[in-house]
C-alpha cells in the first residue's frame, strides 16, 4: 500500500512542481508584493509595508472606472450569450438538414484571432475622413443619425464591446449546449409527447433541467473570462483604453506594469488581488444558488 501511494505521488509529481513553480509561487509573490508600499523594482526596496497600495487603487478613477466597465459587461454579455447560445442551440437541434454545416458556420468565430475579429468590429463601427462605417450607413439607410462607435459618447463604445464579447464567445456555448442537448435521453421527450405536453412545458420541465450543469458551467466560466477580458478591448480601441475610458481591471492591472503609467508592481499587484476576490466571490454565489437550481 505505501509503495503503491509512493508511486502515485511520484506521478504527481511533475504536476506538483509545475503547479508549485507557476501559479503558487506567483500568487504569494503577488500577495506579498500588494502590502509593499513605495516598492522600487530597480533597487528591491521598500518604504514599509501596510494597505497604502488598496487604498491608493480603490480611490484611483482609472480604477473606478476599469471596475466599472468591467461590471457592465460581466452583467450584459454572460446572460446574453448563454441565452442567445440556447436558442441557437435548440433550433439546430431540432433540424436535421444541413445540421453539421450551420454548427460549423457558428463555430467559425470561435477559431479565428480575436484580434483580427476586432479589428474587423473596428472597421465596421469606426467613423473615419473616408467613410461613416458599415454600421452608420445601414443607420442612415434607415432615417437615423450615424454614432461614432469608436470614438464617440459611452454608452456607444460600451454597446460595440458588449456586442463584440457576445459575438466571441458566442460559438464555444453553442458548442457545448448543442453536445449538451444531444445527450438528453429520448425516452423523456417520448414520454411527454405520448401525454400530449406542449413543446414549452417539454423545454421547461425536461430539456432546461436536464442540460442545467451544462448551463452553470457556461455561466461560472463566462463570469470568470469576462472579468479577465482585455485583449478584446485593445483591438477595438487601441492599447490606450484609459484615454477612451474603456478600460477593464486586467487592462489596469498592465497599464500599472507597463503602460504609460507602469512601473508599480505594487499596485498592480494590489489590483489584481481585489480582482481576485471579486471572481471568487461570484464564483461562491454561484455555487451556492446551483445547489438550488442545478440537476445532477
Amino acid at each position: 500500500m505505501k509503495q503503491s501511494n509512493l508511486k502515485a505521488w511520484l506521478y504527481l509529481l511533475p504536476a506538483i512542481l509545475f503547479l508549485g513553480i507557476f501559479m503558487v509561487y506567483p500568487l504569494v509573490d503577488v500577495f506579498i508584493y500588494s502590502f509593499e508600499e513605495g516598492y522600487n523594482s530597480a533597487s528591491q526596496t521598500v518604504f514599509g509595508v501596510g494597505l497604502y497600495n488598496y487604498s491608493f487603487v480603490l480611490h484611483d478613477p482609472y480604477f473606478l472606472q476599469a471596475v466599472k466597465n468591467t461590471l457592465i459587461l460581466v452583467v450584459i454579455t454572460v446572460p446574453l450569450s448563454t441565452g442567445f447560445a440556447l436558442l441557437i442551440s435548440v433550433g439546430l437541434n431540432s433540424i436535421k438538414p444541413l445540421r453539421n454545416l450551420y454548427q460549423t458556420v457558428y463555430f467559425l468565430p470561435y477559431v479565428t484571432n480575436t484580434l483580427a475579429v476586432g479589428l474587423v468590429f473596428m472597421i465596421l463601427f469606426k467613423k473615419t475622413a473616408y467613410t461613416d462605417g458599415m454600421v452608420n450607413l445601414l443607420i442612415h439607410a434607415f432615417g437615423g443619425e450615424t454614432v461614432d462607435f469608436i470614438d464617440g459618447p459611452y454608452w456607444a463604445k460600451m454597446f460595440v464591446m458588449c456586442f463584440y464579447t457576445v459575438w466571441v464567445v458566442l460559438p464555444f456555448k453553442i458548442l457545448i449546449l448543442t453536445g449538451a442537448l444531444a445527450s438528453v435521453d429520448q425516452t423523456y421527450y417520448n414520454a411527454a409527447r405520448v401525454d400530449g405536453t406542449s413543446k414549452g412545458r417539454i423545454f421547461r420541465r425536461i430539456t432546461l433541467p436536464m442540460i442545467s450543469p451544462m448551463i452553470f458551467y457556461l455561466v461560472i466560466t463566462g463570469f470568470i473570462g469576462a472579468f479577465k477580458a482585455y485583449s478584446d478591448e485593445v483591438a477595438l480601441f487601441g492599447t490606450n483604453l484609459n484615454a477612451a475610458g474603456m478600460n477593464t481591471i486586467v487592462g489596469y492591472v498592465y497599464d500599472m506594469l507597463y503602460g504609460d503609467s507602469g512601473g508599480y508592481p505594487s499596485y498592480a499587484s494590489a489590483a489584481a488581488l481585489i480582482l481576485f476576490a471579486i471572481v471568487l466571490t461570484i464564483t461562491c454565489v454561484n455555487l451556492l444558488v446551483s445547489k438550488k437550481t442545478v440537476v445532477y
